[in-house]
């Protein structure tokens, strides 16, 4: 059956006034000057389904169509783009392929802008710029909330690498359907020699089907992510694209530098998998961690930054008078200075079978995926702070109880007290603390969670749908160690003024900077993550007008 997720198939309705605006006079007259007019006939594919860098289309006189499939619809007209209109979406500021094709429904005159006078356009011309944007947003928003377009994913739904493909899916924001294929062994064997490939797979509008083995093979498949120009020398490269790595790269991109962002599965980081941030400045209703980092990501984009997703960072060495970034897939990348912002890496339960069961009922992040994967059941969350008390308020909508386990005596000290609120005044909450979990059970996904009182040793056992493991983190920097000082506790050590600059952000190593919770030192709030990430840029100009 099709699984969706709520807080990621658009948080928000489709608003058609702002995904299908209409330019005026004066707009199109400036676009000229980026584009050229043709007249085109009836039937003219200006682009098409799997083509890289798009180009945008203005409507002069005359109409195109935008038309999409999946399995159950073929040849869809999603939209419409009449005079003083303009084609294009999130691809629009990306190398990813167009999920469309765009078709003249009779003749017209168009002007087309190509992507180099696209990215002029955006820096030049403030309200049209503001308006593609805005524009681009919300057409993905249509996109991911229903009606063709984007591909199949066919797989079970207690399979981890099934639960890793539909998290990257969700997060990048790529239209999906998925079919839980959840049968008995005979029965799955019986689809697999069918289809001619093993599960989980893709299944293209056209019936093509494609084993997936890993996120990074997805990727490729589906060509999503930035490839990145190995031969050039960027001004800066940020690695990670949390909120301190999404900050960095808007400020930077902002200030007219070449940017280059590393991410290994999709922009947020441990922010980005929060069911909604309550405290964040400007948000008086709340915002999720999905929103923001979307909103962060276009931003990046819409000043020229590029993202490469899925491609993680995995050394650093100097490389005459600039930094060599050694990548995941054996290749490198160059930049003038670098700014580290990997964040931190999720703590794990020292229980039996913990490893089977992660993504296979074990999960870091109450997203609406974990939310459906574990509906109308019981759920344990383990910790005591406000990760943990977001993700079990966000659950008691979904599960049949929420069971909040925390080694403390109470919530006092370690979470906001609107959270702690809520929790009290929940009905299908159950708080228990002076409790650790202290065994699971399951054949192919865990089914059973114990928890024992730390002083009368009472243990409790309950058959679950998930366990939500949210008790801290500890930094991402394992593949820095030997290239930057780090502390006691492996988080990098910045202020030690090895750069020709006064740095609060610098490193031993000058021209690398570190924001964000990798830093030692640093307050693990979003807003701290964000500030740093935007002030560090600052030091980073310094540093390359001293060196240039």
């Amino acid at each position: 059956m099709p699984l969706s997720d709520p807080s990621q198939n658009s948080t928000q309705s489709v608003r058609p006034e702002l995904a299908w605006p209409v330019l005026t006079a004066d707009m199109v007259n400036r676009l000229r000057r980026y584009g050229r007019e043709e007249t085109v006939q009836a039937g003219t594919a200006l682009f098409r389904r799997g083509e890289r860098d798009a180009e945008l289309f203005v409507v002069l006189t005359g109409k195109i169509e935008v038309i999409a499939e999946n399995l159950e619809e073929a040849g869809t007209v999603i939209a419409e783009i009449k005079e003083m209109q303009f084609t294009g979406e999130l691809n629009l500021l990306t190398s990813n392929p167009a999920l469309s094709d765009g078709v003249a429904a009779c003749e017209s005159t168009i002007l087309r802008v190509s992507r180099t006078d696209l990215r002029r356009l955006m820096r030049a011309e403030a309200d049209i710029a503001n308006m593609v944007m805005q524009a681009a947003i919300w057409r993905r928003v249509a996109m991911l909330s229903g009606g063709p377009s984007g591909v199949t994913l066919l797989g079970k739904r207690d399979s981890a690498d099934t639960v890793l493909l539909l998290r990257f899916l969700g997060l990048n924001r790529y239209p999906h359907r998925f079919v839980d294929l959840s049968e008995t062994a005979s029965s799955l064997n019986t689809l697999q020699d069918g289809l001619g490939v093993s599960l989980p797979a893709v299944v293209y509008p056209d019936g093509k089907t494609v084993h997936i083995s890993s996120v990074t093979a997805l990727a490729d498949e589906l060509g999503i992510g930035f490839l990145p120009d190995c031969d050039m020398k960027y001004d800066l490269i940020v690695a990670g694209a949390g909120p301190a790595g999404l900050s960095a790269a808007v400020y930077a991109a902002s200030e007219g530098l070449s940017v280059l962002v590393l991410e290994a599965l999709a922009s947020g980081g441990q922010a980005g998998w929060s069911s909604k941030i309550e405290n964040y400045l400007g948000f008086p209703t709340g915002v999720s961690g999905f929103e923001l980092a979307g909103r962060a990501e276009a931003q990046a984009l819409k000043f020229g930054a590029g993202f490469a997703i899925p491609q993680q960072a995995i050394g650093i060495e100097r490389a005459e008078a600039c930094w060599l970034v050694r990548l995941s897939d054996t290749t490198c990348v160059y930049a003038r200075a670098l700014v580290i912002a990997t964040g931190a890496r999720y703590r794990r339960l020292d229980i039996a079978d913990y490893e089977r069961f992660e993504n296979r009922g074990i999960y870091y992040a109450a997203t609406g995926l974990e939310a459906q994967l574990c509906r109308q059941r019981p759920v344990v969350v383990v910790g005591g702070g406000n990760s943990a008390g977001q993700a079990a308020v966000f659950l008691s909508s979904f599960c049949a109880q929420v069971h909040l386990v925390l080694r403390r005596e109470s919530l006092a000290s370690t979470m906001s007290q609107y959270l702690i609120s809520r929790i009290e005044n929940a009905a299908n909450i159950f708080l228990h603390a002076c409790s650790e979990v202290v065994a699971l059970k399951g054949h192919e996904s865990l089914e059973e969670a114990s928890w024992e009182h730390s002083h009368t040793r009472e243990r409790q056992t309950l058959a679950i749908g998930g366990l939500f493991v949210m008790i801290g983190a500890g930094p991402n920097t394992e593949w820095l160690r030997g290239s930057l000082d780090l502390d006691e506790k492996r988080f990098i050590r910045t202020g030690q003024h090895a750069t020709p600059i006064n740095s609060r952000f610098g490193t031993s190593s000058a021209g690398v900077f570190a924001v964000g919770d990798v830093r030692s030192g640093s307050l693990k709030r979003v807003a701290s993550a964000v500030g740093e990430g935007s002030v560090a840029i600052s030091e980073v100009q310094e540093y390359l007008a001293l060196t240039s």
